[in-house]
């Protein structure tokens, strides 16, 4: 056994809890996502420390009443955005004002009020072109208290006095006093690099690798690993030659199940780690309409896909990846503050393989279109009026989240179907019938 080799059998449903734990929630608190999880990775600490490094190349930080995850990341990833209270998705103003936030509280003491909090994030933000903070202009508000509320729940800050929701409504009609967890603001920001030497956001991707074979194949063990644990679903084609002979071996299904409790389930096109244990995120199929709407349209391009009348489909090469990543890589670099830059005499570029050229089916928006229209009159009870009332958004939303787990790509024009959809291509819906009494 490479992992948990000093966990007994009898502590090993804990052990893996703990990693689970971990690797959903990157910052534990005392009490985010709960008081339960601060202690149970600690009890697994000093094996904890060891797996994850050797496993994931990740490191694990505590401090005080903090467990910090710091990961390796190998790619940028749109598709896990911070979110309100409400599930909105952070925004650029959100996440500015976060980070002057955790400034401003890095240089503070152990408490602070909500006002001199807002007071000094206004002074930062306004020295910023194109930012600023204006506490009296709702959007500013509204936005400042998501990023305030994010640290909140995170337990960053903890309110000792007064109400932050009487601030957050007019700022001369409320206080609130926050105690600062300085251990938690700490373990929050610590860039691996100087932000001033960074000239893109690709440079934070970037990391020395090691020029032996044995380390190279190590670190490629490591990302089949980190791609099988943080994507719904892993084709071959995405990845490179070296981590997609890693991802078909015999080493992997029984390290990620010795970790984490959970099986990879592996097919001719890639991966994906099956979660019986319910610690993702977000999972697929999931409940709500949105998800209901996505697994219904899923059926029905799998048939499109595979029509049993050979009816052929039209097939489209896949978009090349690169492009993709630069125009994300471009997107976020637009908002560098380019005039305290200090650019040193050398910067590195990641550089990740294309993926394998071929061909996907081709699904219409019209035929999505009409597809839901469809499922809106055959399940008409399980959907609510707004959506009925507005059938494209249900489609858009629904097409969104297919796209987030890997399941189909947007294209100009409709969606390319992946393989992942024909593994709900028998699924049957029901609608359950509500007792009368």
């Amino acid at each position: 056994m490479r992992f948990a080799a000093d966990v007994s059998d009898l502590e090993l449903a804990d052990y893996q809890r703990a990693v689970r734990l971990l690797l959903r929630h990157p910052l534990i608190t005392a009490s985010w996502p709960d008081a339960k999880a601060l202690p149970r990775v600690r009890r697994f600490a000093s094996v904890l420390r060891v797996d994850l490094a050797e496993a994931f190349g990740y490191r694990l930080e505590l401090h005080g009443a903090t467990a910090r995850l710091v990961r390796t990341a190998d790619a940028l990833d749109p598709d896990r955005p911070a979110v309100s209270r409400t599930g909105r998705p952070f925004d650029r103003r959100r996440y500015a004002y976060l980070s002057l936030c955790l400034a401003v509280l890095g240089r503070a003491g152990v408490q602070i009020m909500l006002s001199e909090l807002a007071d000094a994030v206004a002074g930062d933000a306004n020295r910023i072109g194109g930012l600023g903070l204006d506490p009296d202009t709702g959007a500013d508000r509204r936005a400042f208290v998501d990023a305030v509320a994010w640290l909140e729940e995170r337990g960053v800050l903890v309110l000792a006095d007064g109400s932050s929701a009487a601030w957050a409504g007019d700022p001369g009609s409320g206080e609130a006093l926050y105690d600062v967890a300085r251990d938690a603001v700490l373990s929050l920001f610590r860039p691996p690099r100087v932000l001033q030497h960074v000239e893109s956001v690709t440079a934070l991707l970037d990391r020395q690798a090691g020029s032996s074979g044995n380390a190279e194949r190590r670190a490629a063990a490591q990302a089949a690993r980190r791609a099988a644990v943080e994507r719904p679903v892993v084709y071959y084609p995405d990845v490179s030659p070296e981590i997609g002979n890693h991802l078909r071996g015999q080493a992997l299904p029984a390290d990620l199940a010795r970790l984490t409790g959970l099986r990879l389930e592996r097919r001719a096109e890639g991966v994906l780690l099956v979660d019986t244990a319910g610690w993702s995120a977000e999972r697929f199929p999931g409940t709500g309409s949105v998800a209901q709407a996505a697994i219904l349209l899923a059926v029905e391009m799998a048939d499109r896909a595979q029509d049993p009348d050979g009816r052929r489909n039209r097939r489209m090469p896949v978009p090349d990846p690169a492009e993709r990543r630069a125009d994300l890589v471009r997107d976020v670099d637009a908002g560098l503050p380019a005039a305290t830059l200090i650019l040193p005499e050398e910067t590195s570029a990641v550089v990740v393989p294309d993926a394998e050229q071929h061909r996907l089916p081709l699904v219409t928006d019209s035929f999505l279109r009409e597809t839901t229209a469809d499922i809106l009159r055959r399940y008409g009870s399980a959907f609510g009026a707004a959506w009925h009332a507005d059938p494209d958004r249900l489609r858009t939303e629904a097409v969104a989240l297919l796209a987030r787990f890997g399941a189909v790509i947007v294209v100009p024009g409709g969606v390319l179907v992946r393989p992942l959809v024909g593994r709900y291509r028998n699924t049957v819906a029901e609608i359950k019938q509500r007792a009368l009494f």
